[in-house]
C-alpha cells in the first residue's frame, strides 16, 4: 500500500535536501532552501510583518513564523516590534545582504532545474501541486476524510 502523504514527504525530502547540500557546498550549510522566498521578499520589498510575509510567499503564518525564527537564529533576520505589540517585523540583516547575490544564484538555477524536471514528466509537478493546492482550498481533506469515517462509525 501505498501512502500519500510519506510519498509527498519523500519527495520534498529529495528536492529540498539536494537544494540544501547545494548551499552546503557553497560553504553555506546553515542556510535552507525555505530561507529564499523569504530573504527575496524582504530584499525586494523591504521589511514585512510576519503575516504579510506569509501572504508573500504563499505559506501559513505558522509556517513563516517557524521560518523566521530559525532565520534569525542563523543571523539571517531580525525582528523588531511593530505598531501593535502583537507585530513582529522582519527585516533582513547585514550578514543576508551579503549572502542575497549568492541566494539568488542558487534560486535561478533551482527554477531552470525545476522547469527542466517539469519538462521529463508527462504532466508538470508545479502545475499539479498548483491544482492540488487550489482543490484542498476549495475543499479541505478534513471535509474528505469526515463524512467516510463517520458513515464508517455508525
Amino acid at each position: 500500500m501505498t501512502f500519500l502523504g510519506s510519498r509527498l514527504r519523500h519527495l520534498l525530502e529529495l528536492l529540498d535536501g539536494d537544494v540544501a547540500a547545494v548551499y552546503a557546498d557553497l560553504g553555506l550549510p546553515d542556510v535552507r532552501p525555505r530561507f529564499a522566498p523569504v530573504v527575496r521578499t524582504l530584499a525586494r520589498h523591504g521589511p514585512h510583518t510576519i503575516r504579510d510575509l506569509a501572504a508573500a510567499i504563499g505559506v501559513t503564518h505558522s509556517a513563516a513564523s517557524q521560518t523566521v525564527a530559525e532565520m534569525v537564529r542563523q543571523d539571517l533576520v531580525r525582528l523588531e516590534p511593530g505598531e501593535d505589540a502583537r507585530q513582529r517585523i522582519a527585516h533582513l540583516t547585514d550578514r543576508a545582504a551579503r549572502l542575497l547575490p549568492v541566494i539568488e544564484a542558487e534560486m535561478a538555477a533551482t527554477v531552470a532545474a525545476a522547469e527542466a524536471f517539469d519538462a521529463e514528466l508527462p504532466y508538470p509537478l508545479s502545475r499539479l501541486v498548483e491544482e492540488a493546492v487550489a482543490a484542498l482550498e476549495r475543499r479541505p481533506m478534513r471535509h474528505r476524510i469526515g463524512p467516510v469515517v463517520i458513515s464508517r462509525e455508525m
